[in-house]
């Protein structure tokens, strides 16, 4: 073979010892895929006990350390730390000396492409940006759902092809993502992933209020269908009262809400005007009952004559206190931040 033919080692990188700063449910996982792939974990840092106990699940054997020590015996390293921290951790690690010319640091934020390592770029190491774009639980099951994920990666041009093969590795599917269109491409991942589990979660509870028993089993194959049609047709997939204009059904939804489940309601208020807007664009919605729609859309913020409803100002519509969602993990700031977090 002429040298003009040699593949470049950077293209797939040589058996690597990993280590994993941050055993939140995202690092130990992907650690644990790539010993799949003939790499060697070889540290972990984490400071919860729950972070411990999942670094002793997915990588038995392999020693819990200091992150600066991580970096020591590491070859690869995994900063599996939520968005908030990794800035910080980057610059107390450059700062402090831990970082070696030549080592591959690795991120799997989704907020932040390679720039957020330029410290760490600056002492010599290899910056790259790896997301994967999967939702993760802390056990074994992950390592499974690698296989076909997908992953966003940044990294500087000559590192391209040395984050993909450490990607395809893994058993994943990398997708380039320009730095300055990470915001973006994470956003449209909490869109997509993290609100659905808010608008299931809420959908269960009604169902339970509403008598159901096993809202789970009634969901199930809706929602499946629903996603693959969505994901088949995009808007076009689009059904229901909204989309066929019968604002008499969705003044009733808009009254039972208020009356049940007053913490929903701002949520299916804007869903349902988000998914008027599409069906009236895709061609959907007739236009002569979208506004008729549209009046009890606008009367449910104020509980007018629309709704059914008593008025919602400062009372009735206003939800529990505090926001939606699940607040922050509980394994604390080295819980990690991989997936669609």
């Amino acid at each position: 073979m002429s040298s003009s033919q040699q593949p470049d080692p950077r293209d797939r990188p040589a058996r690597l010892t990993v280590g994993v700063v941050g055993a939140g449910r995202v690092g130990p996982a992907l650690a644990a895929s790539l010993q799949l792939a003939g790499h060697r974990p070889v540290a972990v840092s984490g400071v919860s006990d729950a972070s411990r106990r999942r670094a002793e699940l997915m990588l038995p054997d392999v020693p819990l350390v200091s992150p600066a020590d991580v970096l020591d015996r590491a070859e690869l390293v995994l900063l599996t730390v939520p968005d908030d921290a990794l800035p910080g951790l980057v610059a107390g690690l450059a700062e402090t000396g831990a970082v070696r010319p030549g080592q591959l640091l690795v991120h799997t934020s989704g907020r932040y492409g390679a720039r957020v390592l330029d410290p760490a770029l600056r002492a010599g190491a290899l910056p790259l940006a790896l997301h994967p774009a999967m939702t993760f639980t802390g056990t074994p099951v992950d390592v499974q759902r690698l296989a076909g994920c997908s992953f966003g990666v940044t990294a500087p041009e000559e590192l391209r092809m040395a984050a993909e093969a450490l990607v395809i590795e893994m058993g994943g599917e990398p997708e380039w993502i320009a730095e300055d269109r990470r915001p973006l491409y994470h956003a449209a991942l909490a869109l997509g992933a993290n609100h659905l589990v808010t608008l299931v979660a809420q959908a269960m509870e009604l169902l339970r209020e509403a008598g159901v028993e096993a809202p789970d089993r009634m969901l199930g194959p809706l929602l499946g269908a629903a996603l693959d049609n969505s994901l088949r047709s995009g808007d076009a997939a689009l059904t229901g009262p909204v989309a066929r204009g019968d604002a008499g059904t969705v003044a009733a939804h808009v009254a039972e809400l208020r009356r049940h489940a007053p913490q929903t309601l701002a949520g299916y208020l804007a869903m349902a005007r988000a998914t008027a807007d599409r069906a009236l664009a895709a061609g959907l919605l007739k236009p002569e009952l979208a506004e008729d729609l549209l009046e009890v859309l606008a009367d449910g913020t104020t509980g007018g004559p629309g709704t059914g409803g008593p008025d919602t100002a400062g009372r009735d519509f206003d939800g529990p206190d505090g926001p939606d969602g699940d607040g922050p993990d509980s394994d604390g700031p080295d819980a990690g931040q991989g997936g669609t977090r």
